[in-house]
Order: C-alpha cells, then structure tokens, then sequence
C-alpha cells in the first residue's frame, strides 16, 4: 500500500478529546475496524470483527474499532465491545476519507510512520485472511481463523462516504 496519512487527521475515542492520529501510533502500530452502524452489513460484522480484533490484542499493536457515527451512537452500535476495544467516533467521516475508503466495512493496519501496510474492504474473507497474515507477519504473530464457524457471507460492502 503506497497512502500515507496526514499525522494531523484527528481521531476521536469514545471517551476523549480528539488527538491527532500520529499521537496514536508512537509506541504501537494501529488497527482499525471500521464500521457504518446505519447499514445491515456493518452490523452483520461485529462479532467476527471483535473476534479478529481480539486475536491480535497481545501483539505489538493498538487494536481498535471506528463507528462513522458519533460517540454515543458508536456505543450504543458496539455495545461491550466498545468497552473491550479503543473505540474511535468519525462522525463526519473524516478519518474515512483521508484513508481513502471506498466501501465498509473495512480493516485497516498503519505503522508508525502512517503508512497504510494493510486494508480490506468489504466482506471478503480470503482478503481479510490476506490482511489477517500479513498483519502476523509484521507483528510475529499467530493469525485468526478467516472465515470461522458463524462469520456471514462474504458480501460487497455498502459506499464508505455514506
């Protein structure tokens, strides 16, 4: 992948003040699932999201979801999972476009230096195992099963911008 993003493109956790992307990639590279909570097809991917997400919670990276909605909504659309994972709000889809998304739900990987190493985008298991591999690679880890037992069908994924 050949983007970088603008170290000043603000992310916004769920409960916090908005800081600049590079703040959040100084220690640790940054994973993001990002989700559309007004779509069925978001929706059907939480669980497997949380499920790949929480497979790499004990590498050397920073596993997290985005919700293009606003804080609360991005709780409420989560549930416990946003108690479990850093959970970032893109209520105006900011941080989407500057990651030159096209459709969602998508995987995202960036490393120190914003560069985008990895994405997905869509449902589409085999790109997602793809992305899952090369993340364990990078990170010296083990990765997930992709698709496991109760994933949904592979689907295309509904516009990123909404």
């Amino acid at each position: 992948m050949s983007t970088t993003l603008d170290a000043d493109v603000n992310l916004t956790p769920l409960n916090g003040e908005p800081r600049p992307i590079g703040d959040w990639v100084t220690v640790f590279h940054l994973v993001i699932v990002v989700l559309d909570p007004y779509t069925y097809e978001s929706s059907w991917m939480i669980d497997t999201a949380g499920r790949i997400l929480r497979n790499f919670v004990g590498a050397d990276c920073r596993v997290s979801f985005m919700v293009t909605a606003s804080a609360q909504e991005a709780e409420e659309f989560l549930g416990p999972w946003s108690e479990e994972f850093l959970t970032f709000a893109d209520e105006d889809r900011s941080v989407v476009r500057a990651l030159g998304l096209e459709s969602l739900p998508a995987i995202v990987h960036l490393d120190h230096q914003l560069n985008l190493r990895a994405s997905a985008e869509g449902w589409n298991p085999p790109d997602w195992r793809d992305f899952a591999n090369q993340l364990g690679q990078v990170m010296s880890w083990h990765p997930p099963v992709i698709p496991d037992t109760g994933d949904p069908s592979p689907f295309a994924g509904t516009p990123a911008l909404g």
